[in-house]
């Protein structure tokens, strides 16, 4: 079965780490595109960070420099390191992935990945 599966969710207080790893399971191709997507409650599914399989990154501005994507070389396993944690971080993020090559540079939409995690929750206290 392809799926995704993530973890490495919790509650840490303001300033904290956490690392979120992102497992691609059933597909033997190595995905074009994997990224950390976020939803805060009453609000829109947001970018977090892209990574491509060449190893190029992206990242929103609210994360810059305070979070890292990473890839296991050649395997669909994606990590999401943040460091000095926000309440505004919290969220349940997602990871999403794209077979395919895609036209433009990214960010991608939300609508050009193929598949999605069921989320792991991130609880930032103040």
């Amino acid at each position: 079965q392809v799926q995704l599966v993530e973890s490495g969710g919790g509650s840490v207080q303001a300033g904290g780490s956490l690392r979120l790893s992102c497992v691609g399971h059933g597909y033997a191709a190595i995905y074009a595109y994997m990224a950390w997507f976020r939803q805060a409650p009453g609000k829109e599914r947001e970018g977090v960070a892209i990574i491509e399989r060449a190893g190029r990154t992206t990242y929103a501005e609210s994360v810059k420099g305070r979070f890292t994507i990473s890839r296991d070389g050649f395997k669909n396993i994606m990590y999401l390191q943040m460091n000095s944690l926000k309440p505004e971080d919290t969220a349940m993020y997602y990871c999403a992935a794209r077979r395919g090559a895609y036209a433009s540079l990214p960010p991608l939409p939300l609508s050009e990945y193929d598949r999605w995690g069921q989320g792991t929750q991130v609880t930032v206290s103040s």
